[in-house]
């Protein structure tokens, strides 16, 4: 779940980017979270898991991939179908900071590819939460692995690169910036996630406190690629729940195809 008050607090002050950005910090649990956005039209997983044979069989159709999202069906009330891209995807996740490896990581939380683009088939699918607003967006797609499985050392050593940052968002706000491991269930041959949390201000004045879990497993020679975010509640046990149900219901979509073959 996202941070209690006093947590917040604690990450603006830890940051000091300016006092500017310590008073929102320390405002979060006084003032109701804002929601100036709106839609638009258009820790490790280092539990072992049962190891499913890499490289065996041939990679997923276009059709396969559909069939291995999750879907509103899976996550139940109140998940539905995207009415669109959330505006904080632009305002928020575009900026600057100086490390390249926190520069990285700001870049795959907006392409939402962490492993770049895809090699082969892919598939996404992309809902809405419609208590808290929250965006949850779950993508399958071919990969190699041995380039997913280096993509995920790298997301794995990032609580130590990237624990503590300050960005400059493209509209020149400066946000402070948490970066934590997320626990995922033992699936697939290999996972990773992480927990972010961006702490700031818009032009107007008004506090912003984003979170997004960034959540990337493979399977043989898939991967699956999840984000969870909003300006409200993130329940990790949503993203848990969806990286569990996925991965499982990849694998087997996997193994049926290796049958017919």
């Amino acid at each position: 779940m996202t941070h209690p008050p006093a947590a917040r607090a604690l990450l603006a002050s830890a940051l000091s980017v300016t006092a500017l950005l310590a008073t929102a910090g320390c405002s979060v649990g006084d003032e109701p979270r804002p929601r100036w956005f709106s839609a638009s039209a258009s820790a490790s997983g280092a539990s072992p898991a049962v190891e499913q044979p890499a490289g065996s069989g041939a990679a997923l159709t276009e059709a396969q991939a559909k069939a291995a999202l999750v879907t509103e069906a899976d996550l139940g009330e109140p998940w539905g179908p995207t009415g669109g891209a959330r505006t904080w995807r632009d305002g928020l996740l575009k900026g600057t900071t100086e490390d390249r490896d926190c520069r990285r990581l700001l870049d795959a939380l907006y392409t939402e590819e962490p492993f770049g683009a895809p090699k082969g088939p892919q598939a996404t699918s992309a809902l809405d939460d419609g208590d808290t607003d929250a965006q949850l967006r779950y993508r399958v797609a071919a990969h190699p692995p041995a380039d997913v499985d280096r993509a995920l050392d790298w997301m794995k050593s990032l609580p130590g690169r990237c624990g503590q940052f300050t960005v400059t968002t493209t509209r020149g706000v400066v946000q402070g910036v948490e970066v934590r491991a997320l626990p995922l269930p033992p699936v697939g041959d290999a996972r990773q996630a992480l927990r972010v949390t961006l702490a700031g201000e818009t032009e107007e004045g008004e506090l912003t406190y984003l979170t997004m879990d960034l959540a990337a497993v493979r399977v043989g020679e898939e991967a699956i690629t999840l984000t969870n975010a909003g300006l409200d509640e993130v329940y990790a046990e949503v993203t848990q729940k969806a990286v569990q149900v996925g991965a499982q219901r990849l694998a087997e979509i996997r193994k049926q195809g290796r049958a017919q073959i």
